[in-house]
C-alpha cells in the first residue's frame, strides 16, 4: 500500500497545474484544420508554424481534432507563405477551403531552391562552421545560424573586432542560391576597466569580487555570463546589467549597471510531501542585502513526522582578500531531530567557514560543533530484527572540515556533458579524554556524456571514517540510499550490509557506490530512463571486501523550464519485495 500511496501523491503533484490550467481556460472561437498534398512537411511540423491547437500528450482520452482559432484565419495565407519561404520553397501555392466548422489546406510546395555554390574569402578557418552544403535545400534559419556560429567562435576565440560580410544571392528562375563569407578577424580583444553603477548601499569591491572578466584578460562571452551569475548571485538586487558594446582599439571595458533591491525580504510557506520524511510543512524568512554589502540572513524551519529543523544562517560576501582572492565568510546555528531506522537523533549545531569561487572551483574550509544525543527508536518494519547494538548517549564534536567541488558540468539540473568531482573531509579533534578522534572522508566523482539523443551518466562514491575508539555517534557513521544514492531505498535506510537482500541499522566504516543511467526522449519533453545503483557498506575502516546490495530500475523525466521533474522505481534484483520511489526535480547525476 505504501507504494501505491506514493505513486498517487505523485500524479496529483504532476497534474495539479495542469488541471488548474484547463480549469481558467478561455474557450475562443476555431476551426478545424486539415492540410493536404505536403511532401516534405509532416502536418505536426505545420500545425506548429501556424499555432494550431492539438490534445497534449497526457489527453490520451481526447480524440485529435487540431484546431485553429478564428482570429488567425485572415493571415492563414500570409503565414503559409512566410513559413514555406523561410524553408526555402518560394513558389509553394494553397488553396485554401472553409466551411463553418472547418478549413482545409490543399498545398502544392513546387521546386525548393537549393545552394549551387559557397564562395569563401577569410584569415580564419570557417569549414568546421559552414555546415551548409552544395545541393541542400536552402532554408533561411539554417543560413542565419552558420553566421551566429561563426561569430560565437570568434567571439570565444578573443576576436570580438572581426568584419564579416554574408550574402545569399538567390535566383528564383533556375531555383539555386550562391553564399558568400567574407571575413577579416582582426586583432585579439582584451577585457578593459570595469565600471559599475547604482550602488547605494554596496561597496564596489564586492561587485568586483565576483567579476571574473578580468582586466587585460583575453575576451571571453563565458566570462561575461559568469560574471553576470555572480554578481545577480549576490541576491541583493532587483537588475543586473552587464554591457561590453563599447571598444577602443580591441579594449573592451565592462559596464554592470545594478538597481539594488526594493524589498529586501523574502518569505516562504509551503507543504509538500518528500520521499525521505513524508508530509511537510516547511517557512523561510531571509532579508537580503542585511545591514549593507550584500550580507544576508535567514531564518529556516521544517517540520514532519520523521524530521524537525530549524537554522539560522549568516553570509558575508568578501570578508577579506587574500592573494588577490576574494573570500567569503558564512555561518549556521542550528537544531534538528531525525529518525533514523532503529535510532533518533537530536543535534544542536553551529558552523563557521570561509569559502572562495574561482570558475567552477568552489572551496570551503570551517570549524563545526555539534552536541548529538543518540537514543533508541522502535520503528523497524516487520520483518526487521535488531541485531546489533547502537550506542545511545550524548556526545560532543568539535572538528576542523574542507569541501572542494569542481563542476564542469553543462548545467546543474540537467546536464548533458561534463564531469563533476567533490572531496569533503572532517577531522574530530580529541579535546578531552572522553572525546573521540576521527577522520571523516568522502569522495565523488560524475562523468555526463550524450550521443545524440541518449545521455549516459555514471556516479562513483568513496566514504571513510577511521576512528580510535569507536565513540562517534551513530548519525556520524555512513548510510546509503535515497535519489542521490540507491534508488530501491530511502534516505539513509542502508546500514552495514550483511547480504545482497540484508542491511543492518548500524552505520558504516566503509562505503563504495556505483550508479549508471541512460535517458532517452520518448515524446516531446518526456524521457524515458533505466538505472542501476550498486551499494556497499562495511563496519571496518578500509574494508571494501563486504557484499553489494544491487538494484535496477526504471524513470521518466519530464522536462520543466526549472529542470527535469522525475519519478524513479528502484527494485533489488536479489529480491524485487524491496522496493523504493522517489520523486525530485533535477537530475541524480
Amino acid at each position: 500500500m505504501k507504494m501505491y500511496y506514493k505513486i498517487i501523491v505523485f500524479f496529483l503533484l504532476f497534474f495539479s497545474a495542469s488541471l488548474v490550467s484547463m480549469a481558467e481556460e478561455v474557450i475562443l472561437p476555431t476551426h478545424e484544420i486539415h492540410f493536404e498534398g505536403q511532401h516534405y512537411f509532416d502536418e505536426s511540423v505545420l500545425q506548429d508554424a501556424l499555432g494550431v491547437k492539438t490534445k497534449s500528450f497526457f489527453q490520451f482520452w481526447k480524440k485529435d481534432m487540431p484546431k485553429i482559432e478564428d482570429k488567425l484565419l485572415p493571415t492563414l495565407k500570409m503565414s503559409l507563405e512566410n513559413f514555406y519561404d523561410s524553408e526555402g520553397f518560394y513558389d509553394a501555392h494553397f488553396g485554401i477551403r472553409e466551411s463553418n466548422t472547418t478549413v482545409t489546406v490543399n498545398i502544392k510546395e513546387n521546386k525548393p531552391v537549393r545552394i549551387s555554390d559557397i564562395n569563401v574569402s577569410s584569415d580564419y578557418d570557417l569549414v568546421p562552421l559552414i555546415t551548409l552544403k552544395k545541393g541542400q535545400i536552402f532554408r533561411a534559419k539554417d543560413f542565419i545560424k552558420v553566421k551566429s556560429n561563426i561569430i560565437n567562435s570568434l567571439l570565444q576565440k578573443g576576436y570580438c573586432s572581426y568584419d564579416l560580410d554574408t550574402k545569399a544571392y538567390v535566383d528564383l528562375e533556375k531555383h539555386t542560391v550562391a553564399l558568400r563569407y567574407l571575413l577579416t578577424k582582426g586583432d585579439i580583444c582584451r577585457f578593459g576597466e570595469t565600471n559599475i553603477k547604482g550602488l547605494e548601499s554596496i561597496e564596489k569591491k564586492i561587485i568586483i569580487s565576483r567579476v571574473v572578466a578580468k582586466k587585460g584578460e583575453k575576451f571571453d562571452p563565458k566570462k561575461i555570463k559568469e560574471s553576470y551569475n555572480k554578481v545577480y548571485g549576490l541576491d541583493a538586487f532587483d537588475s543586473v546589467m552587464i554591457s561590453t558594446d563599447r571598444k577602443f582599439y580591441n579594449n573592451v571595458p565592462i559596464d554592470i549597471t545594478v538597481k539594488e533591491l526594493s524589498k529586501p525580504y523574502h518569505y516562504e510557506v509551503g507543504a509538500g510531501y518528500d520521499t525521505f520524511v513524508g508530509a511537510r510543512v516547511h517557512g523561510l524568512i531571509t532579508k537580503r542585502n542585511f545591514l549593507g554589502n550584500a550580507k544576508k540572513i535567514t531564518l529556516k524551519a521544517s517540520w514532519s513526522q520523521k524530521e524537525q529543523l530549524l537554522t539560522l544562517d549568516f553570509f558575508k560576501p568578501l570578508l577579506f582578500t587574500l592573494f588577490d582572492y576574494g573570500i567569503d565568510f558564512g555561518a549556521q546555528i542550528g537544531y534538528s531531530n531525525l529518525e533514523y531506522t532503529g535510532f533518533k537523533e537530536k543535534k544542536t549545531f553551529g558552523k563557521l567557514y570561509l569559502e572562495h569561487n574561482e570558475g567552477r572551483l568552489n572551496l570551503r574550509a570551517g570549524l563545526g560543533l555539534e552536541n548529538i544525543e543518540i537514543s533508541l527508536l522502535d520503528n523497524l518494519e516487520n520483518n526487521q530484527v535488531l541485531k546489533q547494538a547502537v550506542k545511545e548517549g550524548t556526545f560532543t564534536l568539535f572538528y576542523p572540515y574542507i569541501n572542494a567541488v569542481y563542476d564542469a558540468r553543462d548545467s546543474k539540473l540537467n546536464p548533458r556533458y561534463g564531469y563533476y568531482l567533490s572531496a569533503y573531509m572532517e577531522y574530530g579533534i580529541p579535546y578531552n579524554a572522553k572525546a573521540s578522534a576521527y577522520v571523516k572522508t568522502l569522495l565523488e566523482g560524475r562523468l555526463i556524456h550524450t550521443f545524440g539523443d541518449l545521455t549516459l551518466a555514471g556516479v562513483a562514491k568513496f566514504g571513510v571514517v577511521d576512528q580510535t575508539k569507536n565513540e562517534v555517534p551513530e548519525s556520524k557513521l555512513l548510510f546509503a540510499g535515497g535519489s542521490y544514492f540507491n534508488r530501491a531505498y530511502g534516505y539513509n535506510e542502508i546500514g552495514v550490509i550483511l547480504s545482497p537482500t540484508a542491511d543492518s541499522i548500524q552505520g558504516g566504516s566503509s562505503m563504495l557506490n556505483f550508479s549508471f543511467e541512460a535517458d532517452y526522449p520518448i515524446w516531446g519533453n518526456l524521457y524515458g530512463a533505466v538505472f542501476t545503483d550498486n551499494t556497499m557498506l562495511t563496519d571496518k575502516s578500509y574494508d571494501f571486501s563486504g557484499e553489494y546490495i544491487n538494484t535496477a530500475g526504471l524513470g521518466v523525466r519530464y522536462m520543466t523550464p526549472i529542470g527535469p521533474f522525475k519519478l524513479d522505481v528502484g527494485w533489488n534484483i536479489h529480491d524485487t519485495s524491496q522496493y523504493g520511489i522517489s520523486f525530485q526535480i533535477g537530475q541524480s547525476f
